[in-house]
């Protein structure tokens, strides 16, 4: 079975299920749509917050990775730098 198959049964079940539950809830109707709002801000404040880390974290891990670039770059510069010095100083001598 595709695994896109298996996800769309789990999320077919999941939402048959909440359907179920709101149908028989022994709850006012605004109590549990009041419920259901709070729940998915509480899902959505979540899933924020989530995202927010991760894109913290590629950010953090590309700023590094640019500033380790830059350092290595300007080290080969320094290298070259003092290459095209000592072989200036070669040819003067000879």
């Amino acid at each position: 079975m595709k695994t896109s198959n298996t996800i769309l049964g789990i999320l077919g079940a999941a939402a048959a299920g909440a359907f179920l539950g709101v149908l028989f809830a022994p709850d006012k109707g605004s109590n549990t749509r009041k419920k259901i709002s709070d729940k998915s801000k509480d899902y959505g404040d979540n899933l924020k917050g989530k995202v927010d880390g991760i894109l913290s974290t590629i950010s953090s891990n590309g700023k590094d990775i640019i500033d380790e670039g830059k350092a290595k770059f300007n080290q080969v510069k320094e290298d070259y730098n003092a290459i095209k010095d000592e072989a200036k100083t070669v040819k003067t001598n000879y």
